[in-house]
C-alpha cells in the first residue's frame, strides 16, 4: 500500500467512526441505541425502528455503481432473512462521499435498475442474479427499495467533523478545545473500543451511556485521535491552551510528572526540570513578587530521585524539598519559603503525593496543578478553588514539548 493510499484508508476509518459518533449525538431519546459494526457499519435503533447504515468515503474517486454493489447485495440478503423470520423490520441506508459521479443516481433506483446494476454480477465468466438466487420477487424487491436510502452526496470529512464538534458543544457547552480534546477525543476512543468487541451486544450503547462515558475533563492520549491530528499539532494545541502566557502570573504551580521506570533516562528528567524552572520561575532582582514552581516525579525510585537532586545541586542549580537535614520530617514551612533572587531557589521538589496534598492545601495564593501521566491518573484534587489539569502523555519527553 502506498503512503497516499494508506492515508486515504485511515481517513476512511475516521469517517466511519465519526459517522457513528454523529449518529449517537443525533439520537432523539437518551435510551435510543447505536450498534457498531453489527448488521452494517452503524445500526441505529430507536423505540420503533432499526436502520442499518453502510458508509463509503472516496473523496478522491468517482462514484460508480460497483462501489456500493456489494453493500446492497448484503443488504438484500439480510432483507430476505428478515422477511422469512420473526426479526423486527429493518431499514437500510448507504451514505457515501465521492469526488464526482453522483449524478449517476440522480434518476433514482427502481426495481429494474436495482437488478441490473446491483444484483447482477459475473463470476468465473458465469452471470449470476442475486435476487433469483434468493428467490425474491419484484414485489419483494419493491418493498426492499422502500426501506433503502442511498445518499452519494454525504458530508465531506471536515464538514462532518465540524458538525460533531458543534453537537458536542451544544450538549456539554465549553470551548472548541474542550469539545475536541475532551469529548471528541474520548468519543473516538470509546467507538474504537466498542468496534473491536467480539460480542455484538457489547458493541451496542445508548446515547445516555455514551454521553456519560465521554464526559471527562482529562486529556487522554488516544492514539487514534493523535493519528488524526498529528502528534506535533496535538502537543502544540495543548501548549497553546494551557502553557502560553504573555505575562506569567505569580501563581503557585505544581507540576506532577510520571516517568516509566523501565525506560527512564535521568537526562530527560533533568532537562525537564530546567525547562519548568526556566519558563515558570521569575527570580530577577526587579521582580516585585518572585516565585518558582513545585515538581513531583511519579514512578522514579527514591534512590534515583536523590541522585538527580544531588546532580542538580552539584551543578549549582538550587532546589529545596521540605527537609532541612538528613532524617528530618517534611516541613511545610521549609518547602514553602519564598524563592527570591537573593536565595536563588529555582524549583521546589515534593517527594510524595501526601506532600503534594499538604502543600497545595496550605498555599493561599492562586494554585494550578498540572498532572502528566502515562497510564492512569495517579492523583485527584477536586477542590473547586484549584484548577487541576490532567494530561495523558505517551512518554516523559512529551511534557517538554507541551510546556
Amino acid at each position: 500500500m502506498t503512503d497516499r493510499s494508506a492515508v486515504d484508508t485511515i481517513r476512511g476509518y475516521f469517517y466511519q467512526f465519526d459517522l457513528s459518533i454523529l449518529s449517537i449525538l443525533r439520537l432523539t431519546s437518551p435510551n435510543d441505541t447505536v450498534e457498531i459494526e453489527c448488521i452494517e457499519d452503524v445500526d441505529i435503533r430507536t423505540a420503533t425502528e432499526l436502520t442499518a447504515t453502510q458508509c463509503k468515503y472516496y473523496a478522491k474517486t468517482e462514484y460508480n455503481h460497483s462501489v456500493i454493489k456489494d453493500a446492497i447485495k448484503h443488504m438484500v440478503s439480510h432483507f430476505k432473512e428478515n422477511l422469512t423470520g420473526t426479526k423486527p423490520k429493518v431499514s437500510y441506508s448507504i451514505k457515501g462521499h465521492y469526488a464526482s459521479g453522483q449524478e449517476k443516481l440522480d434518476g433514482g433506483i427502481d426495481v429494474d435498475f436495482l437488478k441490473k446494476h446491483f444484483l447482477t454480477y459475473t463470476k468465473e465468466k458465469i452471470t449470476h442474479y442475486h435476487h433469483l438466487d434468493l428467490g425474491l420477487s419484484d414485489g419483494e424487491l419493491e418493498e426492499f427499495l422502500k426501506r433503502l436510502t442511498v445518499n452519494v452526496r454525504s458530508q465531506a470529512f471536515d464538514e462532518q467533523f465540524r458538525d460533531i464538534v458543534g453537537a458536542l458543544r451544544a450538549i456539554f457547552g465549553g470551548t472548541q478545545f474542550s469539545a475536541e480534546y475532551f469529548y471528541y477525543n474520548n468519543a473516538l476512543a470509546l467507538i474504537r473500543t466498542l468496534s473491536i468487541k467480539a460480542d455484538p451486544t457489547e458493541r451496542t450503547i445508548t446515547k445516555k451511556d455514551f454521553l456519560a462515558r465521554i464526559n471527562t475533563s482529562a486529556v487522554l492520549f488516544n492514539e487514534w485521535f493523535v493519528e488524526k491530528k498529528g502528534k506535533k499539532v496535538h502537543l502544540a494545541a495543548l501548549r497553546k491552551e494551557y502553557f502560553t502566557e504573555l505575562n506569567v502570573s505569580p501563581f503557585e504551580r505544581f507540576f506532577l510528572v510520571e516517568a516509566d521506570a523501565n525506560s527512564y533516562d535521568r537526562s530527560d528528567l533533568k532537562d525537564l526540570v530546567f525547562e519548568i524552572s526556566k519558563k515558570w520561575a521569575k527570580l530577577s532582582a526587579r521582580e516585585p513578587s518572585p516565585f518558582c514552581p513545585y515538581i513531583y516525579v511519579h514512578g522514579v525510585p527514591d534512590s534515583e530521585l536523590l541522585a538527580l537532586k544531588r546532580e542538580l545541586s552539584t551543578e549549582g542549580f538550587k532546589l529545596i524539598d521540605g527537609h532541612e537535614f538528613q532524617g528530618a520530617d517534611f516541613s511545610l514551612h521549609s518547602v514553602m519559603q519564598k524563592a527570591t533572587h537573593g536565595n536563588g531557589i529555582k524549583i521546589k521538589f515534593l517527594n510524595t503525593l501526601p506532600n503534594v496534598e499538604q502543600t497545595v492545601d496550605a498555599v493561599t495564593k492562586t494554585r494550578r496543578i498540572y498532572q502528566f501521566y502515562l497510564g492512569d491518573s495517579y492523583y485527584a484534587y477536586d477542590k473547586p478553588e484549584v484548577r487541576h489539569i490532567k494530561i495523558q502523555i505517551e512518554r516523559l519527553s512529551d511534557v517538554k514539548s507541551i510546556i
